[in-house]
């Protein structure tokens, strides 16, 4: 569904499939996931250094929590929004002949790629923000261990689909 690769990638030679962005309309559920566990622990941050600077200053606790959950809640918002940011930009999957590929990251970059014979089973998830902005969660479930599984976030609904139709047929040949 996605025509532009991301900034810097093009197709190659080979006509191997660029990498794919996240649809922007994901952005803000990845901004919500960083912002608000980031704010809670500021929060709890906060509260904790405001009881013991009370306490060794000898000044009001009250006041100090306040101040001190304020600070850190909003550090911990400001941190969220830029960090939700980076995940959103630097997430993009790639659908090719051996499989599907996911990549995260900047700083710690990690590439995963599931060859379409090692693909146990396909879901989609959609919560309600993500129908609300048409949006699914595609996991694929892996051969291996209890757990082996990978979660592609906040796929544009359709793409989601197509993806787990292709990697299910994929499935059913090698069945044959």
């Amino acid at each position: 569904m996605h025509a532009m690769p991301p900034a810097g990638e093009a197709e190659t030679p080979t006509n191997e499939p660029s990498w794919q962005p996240l649809p922007p309309r994901s952005r803000p559920l990845f901004l919500l996931g960083a912002v608000i566990p980031l704010a809670i622990a500021g929060a709890v941050a906060g509260s904790m250094l405001g009881l013991v600077s009370g306490a060794v200053l000898d000044l009001a606790r009250g006041t100090t929590v306040i101040a001190g959950v304020a600070v850190l809640a909003t550090a911990g918002a400001l941190f969220g929004l830029w960090l939700g940011a980076k995940q959103y930009l630097h997430t993009a999957w790639r659908l090719d002949a051996q499989g599907l590929a996911l990549r995260r990251g900047r700083l710690w970059q990690r590439e995963t790629r599931v060859p379409a014979s090692r693909v146990q089973h396909l879901d989609i998830k959609r919560g309600p923000l993500q129908r609300g902005r048409e949006l699914s969660t595609l996991v694929v479930h892996t051969a291996g261990t209890r757990h082996s599984s990978v979660t592609v976030p906040n796929l544009d609904a359709a793409d989601a689909e197509r993806l787990r139709d292709r990697l299910g047929r994929a499935l059913d040949h090698d069945d044959d």
